[in-house]
């Protein structure tokens, strides 16, 4: 089954999302003008089955209530049970009653993993004070509780924070994690990739993490197949195709292609032999979906 590792849905009268709603407020992945609509599983599954894709995954994305963003995923879920459809949540690792909320959610079916970002784009992180988590002990003990539960995490960062992470995540051998969006390689200049590649090794040496081949237009909407093409190379040439998979990022990936040339763009530079691991198996394994 091929399956979309990464992917959001949202219906503004079921969910607030009070990023999505800031009129005027340009973010690090562009004008959100266009996406401030509802997103819904049918328009999407539109999308994906149209390249081939008969299930996925569906990642928190800044409600600003994570449980009722969850829960309305999960009714999303039971009512279309012909599409598998699994969910990463957000929960805050260094919360004081962190058992309890994982309790809740794990008490919907569909909730694979959490998701807390650590990093989305230099200027951004520097007003929300995101990466502040690296040093404090009760993320690692959230980070340890996730995975002795079976949930996997969900890492989103900036190449500048890998090596730091890398020693966090180290001490939580168990806990299966999600590097997100190949870890936003965003200076696309040949010294920034270089550099991203020199500090991705940190990430793909550990056994627990897999990565995702996604959100790469974030930071380069004039993207090609040719200008990505390094990014996919050198993740399939550190993690194998094994511990890499594919996910759209859409809608917020509408911002830069339609789905249809996003897709066409990946199957291009996967090797023939990787395409079962990276549009599929890797996925329902790392979220359990086999």
């Amino acid at each position: 089954m091929r399956i979309d590792a990464h992917h959001h849905l949202w219906d503004l009268n079921a969910v607030h999302y009070p990023w999505l709603m800031e009129a005027g407020a340009v973010r690090f992945f562009g004008d959100p003008t266009p996406i401030q609509r509802d997103f819904l599983l049918d328009e999407f599954r539109g999308l994906a089955t149209a390249e081939g894709f008969a299930g996925s995954v569906h990642i928190q994305v800044g409600a600003e209530d994570g449980y009722a963003e969850a829960a309305w995923v999960q009714a999303v879920a039971e009512a279309h049970p012909d599409w598998p459809m699994a969910q990463v949540v957000f929960c805050d690792l260094t919360s004081d009653d962190l058992e309890a909320q994982l309790d809740r959610f794990q008490a919907l079916s569909t909730v694979r993993g959490v998701r807390q970002i650590i990093g989305r784009a230099p200027g951004e992180d520097a007003r929300t004070g995101t990466n502040a988590l690296l040093d404090d002990p009760r993320f690692l003990r959230g980070l340890r509780m996730a995975g002795a539960r079976g949930l996997s995490f969900d890492l989103q960062l900036l190449p500048e924070l890998m090596e730091k992470t890398a020693s966090v995540v180290a001490q939580a051998p168990d806990t299966a994690v999600a590097l997100c969006h190949a870890g936003s390689p965003h200076d696309r200049s040949a010294e920034g990739l270089k550099a991203w590649s020199d500090k991705l090794v940190s990430m793909s040496d550990l056994q627990n993490v897999t990565c995702k081949l996604s959100g790469l237009g974030m930071f380069d909407h004039g993207w090609t197949a040719a200008r990505i093409a390094p990014i996919v190379e050198t993740c399939l040439a550190q993690f194998g195709a094994e511990r890499c998979m594919f996910g759209s990022n859409f809608p917020v990936d509408s911002l830069s292609s339609d789905y249809a040339t996003l897709v066409a763009a990946y199957e291009a530079l996967v090797p023939e032999a990787n395409k079962a691991s990276v549009f599929g198996a890797t996925a329902a394994r790392f979220y359990q979906m086999a």
